[in-house]
């Protein structure tokens, strides 16, 4: 059954894989040691040489953080796209379950789009039988939300 033009152009699911506490800590961190490095230079050129690097680690780390989504037809994990029709069964896992996908289990064709920071993963079996990769590893702190938003495109 073909969804509707609305439907398929309505966002169904979207989360930026931001960092986590600990990495936005990161930046500042970066900066005082920075700072540090250059205050035998003079107090404005450490404050100067900190705040820039604080800055540019923060607008690092945001540009970094990729998008997962469900949106006008697609799913999008990072910079790689397929349209709704060539995706399978979504699984969730988390924990243990989640670590096995991300090791052991882990086929080398996989496409990924995993964070360290983020525990959940969902894999997405893909269906296309000209395409080399078998499935997708994405993951989100909302695993049950991205499978319910791949359950619904067809």
């Amino acid at each position: 059954m073909r969804q509707s033009p609305a439907a398929a152009s309505a966002v169904r699911f979207s989360e930026r894989l931001w960092p986590s506490v600990g990495g936005w800590l990161l930046a500042p961190g970066l900066g005082v040691a920075i700072g540090l490095i250059l205050l035998p230079l003079g107090s404005l050129v450490a404050a100067v040489g900190a705040l820039a690097t604080a800055a540019a680690a923060v607008a690092g780390l945001a540009a970094t953080s990729p998008v997962v989504e469900v949106a006008h037809g697609r799913l999008r994990a990072g910079r790689a796209q397929v349209p709704l029709e060539l995706v399978g069964t979504a699984t969730p896992a988390a924990g243990e379950e989640a670590r096995q996908e991300r090791g052991p289990r882990l086929d080398a064709r996989a496409y990924l789009c995993i964070r360290g920071w983020v525990d959940p993963v969902v894999r997405v079996e893909l269906t296309d039988p000209q395409d080399p990769t078998p499935y997708w590893l994405v993951s989100t702190r909302r695993p049950d939300q991205l499978v319910a938003a791949l359950a619904g495109h067809s």
